[in-house]
């Protein structure tokens, strides 16, 4: 594995448009340089959201529950089609259309990115990515805003989507 060439990011302006950049993603992590990814909130049929726990090895927000799958975009990446892509290769939700809800940016200091945001209803079987994901659970809206309040969730998909999770709930 170590002759496999390190994942390429692409890199984002402030106009949340790609620069025509790439950098390496040890590279884009260590100096926070802006990037895209996706969040794809993942329901079912019933209205329940899935909520995951990250694994401890993440390389950002690592062990945190996220009420999102998703991930960088690779450079040249089609924002739907990383999002696809994620959802996939994260939880195993595949076969569904996602519906965009919107774009968003976001910065801390561990991570600086413009956000592409989707949602799909999907009735199938989870299966996790274990290099990712350490638990994961379909819960009800109510109990979503329960665990929100009481654990430790990534900031990034609470700032972005917190406010259009659950509107009217």
């Amino acid at each position: 594995m170590a002759d496999t060439p390190e994942e390429q990011v692409a890199l984002y302006g402030a106009d949340g448009r790609p620069t025509g950049e790439s950098a390496p993603r040890s590279v884009m992590r260590a100096r926070n340089l802006r990037h895209a990814a996706t969040l794809i909130v993942v329901r079912n049929s019933a209205g329940e959201v899935y909520v995951h726990r990250r694994t401890d090895t993440k390389d950002v927000f690592p062990g945190r529950y996220d009420f999102a799958a998703g991930g960088v975009l690779q450079a040249g990446e089609d924002p739907y089609d990383a999002a696809v892509r994620e959802a996939a290769e994260e939880l195993g939700v595949t076969g569904v259309e996602l519906e965009p809800i919107g774009e968003d940016d976001y910065a801390d200091a561990h991570t600086s990115y413009h956000a592409f945001a989707y949602t799909c209803v999907y009735d199938g079987p989870i299966a996790w990515q274990p290099e990712e994901v350490a638990w994961g659970a379909w819960v009800s809206p109510e109990r979503l805003r329960e665990m929100l309040a009481t654990l430790d969730f990534v900031p990034d998909t609470v700032a972005v989507l917190g406010e259009r999770l659950t509107p009217g709930a």
